[in-house]
């Protein structure tokens, strides 16, 4: 099986209904279609309510725009000095290198700006003023390629790529965005982990959902890349229907570090234009990771993050668990919500 892309194809391998939908075909027309050979077959045809089939196939309920969600609701253009480059953030920047992915997240918060009719990302003058611009700001410490998913480039360009950042003095660490390593495990080739490698450490943050997700080739694609010196952290988004409950997410965690793969950020949506049907309350987000930090190993404990829309960053979501008492001294709130006195002589 090759990805499917279209409507009909995705009718064909009995994945949705109707190809003819007119509502769902006004939604592929908006947003790109993309399922992996991989995905489509981690998909159960006999659940409605599948949470794979739930991240990848169009749903009509895309359609629905609500008044807050923005084309671009974490405000990369605002921070965009180069082509290519968001520098929102003092000590690093993002490079996104192209805009295809191998599959396409129905809850993406880049969706209309990626996808096979967006381009095929940098040109070769773009991307050497793109490292130009890293080059010549001695801050930049950290370089995040993402896109789009970088990993769908070919070993030799992004080789390339990884080399010129290295040879980069102030540029100490290299930082990858990916779903291929999960969607598309088979392009984890000893080519590609041979291109990542070089005199800068790179760390690789995986995105992944569901602990299906992390299938055997799955697991042995990560394997090759911590195996060759690459450090893999996770990123997931918190997602109804998908891993908003407490198993699952449970799960979810412990596969991650079973494969060596550090818990790392766990997403609060994105604002993204019609994607209401996937968000939850932030509330009952951070109820859910008081349940995971009071139920689960340290290790597994990722930090809930919420993108600030309109360009002002990232900030960590957690419950007000220490409060100043007038007489001195504090009240701290234990993981079953019990108020415990705290007095240090300091």
């Amino acid at each position: 099986m090759s990805t499917l892309h279209t409507l009909e194809q995705l009718a064909s391998a009995g994945l949705i209904r109707d190809a003819q939908d007119p509502d769902l075909r006004q939604v592929a027309e908006r947003y790109a279609v993309a399922l992996s050979p991989a995905m489509a077959a981690l998909i159960d045809r006999q659940d409605p309510a599948d949470p794979i089939a739930r991240q990848f196939l169009p749903d009509v309920r895309e359609l629905q725009r609500r008044p807050e969600e923005l084309a671009d609701p974490i405000g990369d253009e605002a921070h965009s000095p180069v082509k290519g480059i968001v520098h929102r953030y003092a000590d690093r920047v993002l490079l996104k290198l192209t805009e295809i992915c191998p599959v396409y997240c129905r809850f993406c918060f880049r969706r209309e700006l990626i996808g096979p009719d967006s381009g095929q990302g940098l040109s070769a003058q773009e991307l050497e003023a793109a490292l130009a611009y890293i080059a010549r700001t001695p801050a930049i410490w950290e370089v995040i390629l993402t896109g789009g998913d970088p990993l769908v480039l070919s070993p030799r360009r992004l080789g390339a790529v990884v080399a010129q950042l290295a040879a980069i003095e102030h540029v100490g660490v290299i930082r990858i965005h990916s779903r291929v390593p999960v969607v598309a495990p088979e392009r984890i080739t000893a080519e590609l982990v041979a291109a990542l490698k070089g005199s800068k450490p790179v760390y690789l943050l995986l995105h992944c959902n569901h602990p299906r997700e992390l299938t055997e080739a799955a697991r042995a694609a990560c394997a090759r890349l911590v195996e060759a010196g690459i450090v893999l952290l996770s990123q997931s988004v918190l997602l109804k229907g998908v891993n908003d409950d407490l198993p699952t997410l449970t799960a979810l965690m412990r596969a991650f570090v079973a494969n060596r793969i550090k818990p790392y950020y766990l997403h609060h949506p994105d604002l993204a234009p019609g994607t209401s049907h996937f968000r939850l309350d932030p509330q009952q987000g951070l109820r859910l990771l008081r349940e995971l930090r009071r139920t689960t190993s340290g290790l597994c404990q990722p930090t809930y993050i919420l993108e600030i829309p309109g360009g002002h960053g990232k900030v960590p979501l957690t419950p007000r668990l220490l409060e100043p008492c007038t007489d001195g001294g504090y009240l701290i709130e234990d993981l079953a919500g019990r108020q415990h006195r705290y007095r240090d002589a300091i």
